[in-house]
């Protein structure tokens, strides 16, 4: 699994950006605290959490992400705790985390241990595919693809502060598709 992500972003060139429900409710992040991202990648969410001023942690199966993170995070004279960890070999402390994003990672097992990662009132961060999709953008594999409102139900004990799901409804050029975004409270 690793020599798969380590060949993909070793292909990459594209500057990291942070995901669409981490940069459009960015104002509901607490002022301070600690903030994982979750499968990182090249890390855009990590980089918008540490810009915040959160202590800012960033996980991802792959070397060549964590390092090209690394590279990104110094250039802009940010601290980030950037480490190569497979949470599947490595589950997230309990009641560690005041904030958790995780953007285009879907693994249905690990759900119950994000929420118990998360501190009393700490918020979750979540964006991903959907099965329902006006293209071919993203994986193809349902087991990676998110039914309706399946997000919801994944994290049904956390209070919802934000969610969308747009589906195949109305114009398909236009709107945000392909994926669901939930911010929820512990």
């Amino acid at each position: 699994m690793q020599a798969k992500w380590d060949a993909i972003y070793s292909k990459r060139e594209v500057s990291p950006t942070a995901a669409l429900v981490l940069q459009q409710n960015q104002h509901l992040l607490p002022a301070r605290g600690v903030a994982l991202d979750l499968a990182c990648g090249q890390g855009g969410n990590a980089l918008l959490l540490a810009e915040a001023g959160l202590d800012t942690l960033a996980y991802d199966i792959s070397n060549v992400a964590i390092a090209q993170l690394k590279l990104e995070a110094s250039a802009k004279n940010l601290t980030i705790n950037a480490q190569v960890r497979d949470v599947l070999e490595q589950p997230l402390e309990k009641a560690s985390l005041d904030v958790l994003v995780i953007s285009y990672f879907l693994d249905r097992a690990l759900c119950s241990s994000l929420i118990d990662a998360l501190k009393p009132s700490g918020l979750l961060f979540y964006q991903t595919y959907c099965q329902q999709k006006v293209n071919e953008q993203g994986p193809r594999n349902p087991d990676f693809l998110l039914k309706d409102n399946e997000l919801l139900g994944l994290f049904s004990s956390m209070k919802v502060r934000v969610y969308r799901e747009e589906s195949v409804l109305g114009s398909h050029q236009k709107g945000w598709r392909n994926q669901a975004m939930l911010v929820a409270e512990k």
